[in-house]
């Protein structure tokens, strides 16, 4: 990286905090060159660069990077970044920023590259659109039964927007059916569950694994195995068998990265 993009992206690192900061590197005419992105995402703690503001990029040149800032952290990949630097196929610039003597100052910088990363299905930490119950049925299905299914655009708290029922409208697009209830569910099923929804819609979703065991990703927590009884058969709106696809959906999910 040449020093004059670093020094771009130094700069607006340090304009942006303590918010995080994101944008491309782009080739034009053979020339690097750096392109800031407002940070759409709600909230401090992530970064989402819109698909509008991704093709605007293009539109100017090659994409050849994507640049985030971690604003009081060090310059070190979360399991998110390196779950989205995969999924971009680019290599990711980190940057950290720091509050000294009153005033941001853009430090630490650190490089990444796809490599073959793949967050484990227990353990995993969550942020949402990226690491979140979704995204852990699909990696299910990806390494245990060799099935892509597609993904989906998912924004922040969508159970509570008021009108929002992406799950129930979402699977059967992925090749899911519902079974009915009183059926005992098989391995590979998907459990579809309410919790705290103001949309009154299921907003949670397991894979059961068989043996009276389910694997799932809570918010704010690790993704874990779990007993499927008492409360997760409580709050159970449905259960969904795979079927297959007859279709497919198109991925418009931004570029988008959670937690730092």
């Amino acid at each position: 990286m040449i020093k004059k993009t670093l020094g771009a992206i130094r700069a607006h690192a340090e304009s942006c905090y303590p918010r995080e900061c994101c944008g491309l590197v782009i080739v034009v005419k053979g020339k690097e060159r750096y392109v800031p992105c407002e940070n759409a995402a709600v909230g401090d703690e992530h970064f989402l660069i819109s698909c509008e503001a991704y093709a605007n990029a293009e539109d100017l040149g090659q994409v050849i990077a994507v640049v985030h800032s971690h604003p009081n952290m060090p310059a070190q990949p979360s399991e998110a970044d390196l779950v989205s630097c995969e999924a971009s196929g680019l290599p990711w610039h980190i940057v950290r920023v720091d509050q000294i003597d009153g005033n941001p100052v853009a430090g630490e910088f650190n490089t990444i590259a796809p490599s073959g990363y793949c967050a484990p299905l227990v353990g995993r930490q969550f942020f949402h659109g990226i690491l979140d119950c979704y995204t852990l049925i699909r990696d299910w299905y990806q390494i245990e039964r060799g099935i892509t299914l597609p993904d989906f655009k998912r924004s922040d708290e969508w159970w509570n927007d008021g009108q929002s029922d992406l799950y129930t409208q979402g699977f059967p697009l992925a090749g899911f059916e519902i079974r009915p209830h009183e059926q005992e569910p098989e391995q590979g099923d998907v459990i579809l569950m309410q919790i705290r929804s103001k949309n009154s819609v299921p907003n949670h979703a397991a894979i059961y694994l068989g043996d009276g065991l389910i694997l799932h990703h809570l918010h704010g927590r690790l993704s874990s195995r779990d007993v499927y009884g008492g409360y997760w058969q409580e709050i159970t709106r449905a259960v969904l068998r795979y079927r297959g696809n007859d279709g497919s959906s198109e991925n418009d999910t931004a570029v988008r990265q959670a937690g730092g």
